[in-house]
């Protein structure tokens, strides 16, 4: 049970990226760029935030004690911040965060009831700065979904004054709709 959970929250954070996304590209350079006193400053900040949490945890439960984005290097980044693995415009996160989801995608299909209580390692960039933290596999992989899910309402509420309409559908619930809605042929 717990597995299938942890699967359907990490479905549910894939769709709201791709909403993220799309409202995203809706926007005007400007926009993208404009600076709110939340989150990571600016959309285009918080997007990459998101992408670049879910690759550093991933890597950790792949086994990397200590995960940076590619591009980016470790010392180089200022207190809690992640990098932006050199990544410059929306169309090019789009293609990594694809290709990422698909590694997420695989590696939980591999994921057993057995191994949700291992220990993963990882060094921390923020508190208790360099030192590796050892943490239930399943508390991670819950934390990436409650993080996206914190970091989305971010995104949104921004999207929201910047007057982008319509706002994305983050509610897990209209994901169920609408994928009941396409089983039968109600869409």
């Amino acid at each position: 049970m717990a597995v299938r959970l942890i699967t359907r929250l990490h479905e549910h954070r894939r769709w709201v990226n791709q909403a993220l996304l799309g409202s995203a590209a809706a926007l005007s350079e400007e926009q993208l760029h404009q600076r709110f006193s939340i989150g990571q400053g600016t959309v285009w900040n918080s997007l990459l935030h998101l992408y670049a949490a879910e690759y550093v945890w991933l890597e950790a439960l792949l086994g990397n004690e200590s995960p940076v984005l590619p591009g980016d290097l470790a010392d180089a980044l200022p207190g809690n911040q992640l990098g932006t693995g050199g990544i410059e415009s929306l169309q090019e996160l789009a293609k990594k965060w694809n290709e990422q989801e698909q590694r997420w995608i695989q590696y939980l299909e591999q994921l057993s009831p057995e191994t949700l209580d291992d220990l993963v390692g990882k060094r921390s960039t923020s508190s208790g700065k360099g030192r590796v933290h050892q943490t239930r596999r399943e508390d991670i992989l819950l934390h990436v979904c409650t993080h996206a899910q914190y970091t989305t309402a971010q995104v949104v509420n921004m999207l929201r004054q910047l007057g982008a309409e319509p706002l994305p559908a983050t509610m897990l619930i209209t994901l169920a709709r609408t994928q009941m809605a396409t089983l039968t042929g109600l869409d």
